[in-house]
């Protein structure tokens, strides 16, 4: 079974568990979230279970770190939504896995008794091609919006919009992978590796 939840980043001098828009969450929910390795200039990842993220939570976020962040909504390690806010309220979203996500959000038809019984069969792959399809038009724009947020952000724009394209249009088995993957590739400092004990 993979993560249900949500990564959280931004960048903040203070732990960014110690945003004021965390104070609702009691200590020992606190206590379950895990934060990743930071990467350099003060950005920090954390990851939540299933229900302590709100949407709202991300513009509060940004008020209070006063730079841009994202959010990324994780279902079963399967798929991921990740949205971005900058300072000046401008937002974008892309979706992480899309095959996943096409045959997720493939419809079924109104008179199937039973799910298994439809998937794999020609008439559900030529649906979740169409869906594919359906979601893939949006990846430029996606990348384009994602670039402009992490400029906003301080980042150089060394970043080519091509390969930001291509790797929302890539798949891998865990969608935390691609999360973090995205960061990288839009140009935010890689996290230091720690070294492994002696």
């Amino acid at each position: 079974m993979g993560f249900s939840g949500h990564l959280v980043f931004a960048r903040s001098k203070r732990p960014l568990l110690e945003a004021p828009v965390f104070d609702s969450i009691n200590q020992e929910l606190k206590d379950t979230v895990h934060a990743w390795c930071p990467r350099p200039g003060g950005w920090q990842t954390l990851q939540f279970d299933h229900g302590l993220w709100a949407d709202n939570y991300l513009l509060a976020l940004v008020g209070w770190t006063g730079a841009p962040a994202c959010a990324a909504d994780v279902s079963d390690s399967d798929i991921a939504l990740v949205t971005g806010l900058g300072t000046n309220g401008q937002r974008w979203q892309a979706w992480l896995n899309l095959d996943n996500a096409a045959a997720l959000f493939t419809e079924e038809p109104e008179d199937l008794d039973d799910v298994s019984l439809w998937v794999g069969t020609p008439e559900f792959n030529e649906a979740v091609r169409r869906k594919r399809a359906e979601l893939d038009v949006d990846v430029p724009a996606d990348a384009e919006g994602a670039l402009v947020w992490a400029e906003a952000a301080g980042i150089p724009a060394t970043a080519r919009q091509s390969r930001i394209e291509e790797l929302l249009r890539s798949r891998e088995t865990f969608a935390e992978d691609l999360c973090s993957a995205l960061l990288d590739e839009l140009g935010f400092p890689q996290a230091a590796q720690p070294s492994p004990e002696p």
